[in-house]
Formats: C-alpha cells, structure tokens, sequence
C-alpha cells in the first residue's frame, strides 16, 4: 500500500546548467521527484524526509549562473548532497519540507 501524498506540484529541477521538468510530491516519510522524460537522466530522485538538513528558498538560474527567479527551493540532506527545484509557492513547500528537519 503507498502513502498518502500530503503535497504535489509540477516543478522543474536544476543541477548546474541542466534542467528537467516533472512531479516533486511528499508524504508523511519521502520526497519524490518523477521527471517527465526520463531519457535526461534528471531523476527519479526519492529520498527519506528524515535524511533533509536543511530547506531554504533560494533563486532559479538561468544557464546555472544568472538568478531569473525567486521561486525555487534547495533541499540539502545530512549526506551534503543538495537539489534544487524551480517551484510555485515556494514559502509553503519550504514550511511543509521544514517540518522534519530536526
């Protein structure tokens, strides 16, 4: 049986100058990221909530360098490994994410 997802959007990840949009959903004990093609090689990405660090929001960039928008979040887990997603209403994932960082 899976988990109840608690919340779910479309998003796009960015790791340096790559991107790839697809669906980031949490539950009560995961964070999952499902790209819209696969082929990229940009995930699937699943992680236990308990391994975040720290959650902050942060700028989406274009071309890995410039900043073109304030909507994005990076997710930093305790093995220093960080993702980073472009995402609406980044204050609540932010605050949803943040509840299991101890």
């Amino acid at each position: 049986m899976s988990e109840k997802i608690i919340q779910s959007s479309v998003v796009t990840v960015q790791i340096g100058v790559a991107r790839a949009d697809g669906k980031l959903s949490i539950t009560d004990s995961d964070v999952t990221f499902v790209p819209f093609n696969q082929q990229l090689g940009l995930g699937p990405y699943r992680f236990s909530r308990h391994e975040i660090a720290s959650v902050v929001q942060c700028f989406g960039k274009g071309g890995g360098i410039m900043p073109v928008t304030r909507d994005a979040i990076r997710i930093t887990l305790s093995s220093e490994q960080v993702y980073e997603f472009i995402i609406a209403e980044p204050e609540q994932w932010v605050k949803a994410l943040s509840e299991t960082v101890s």
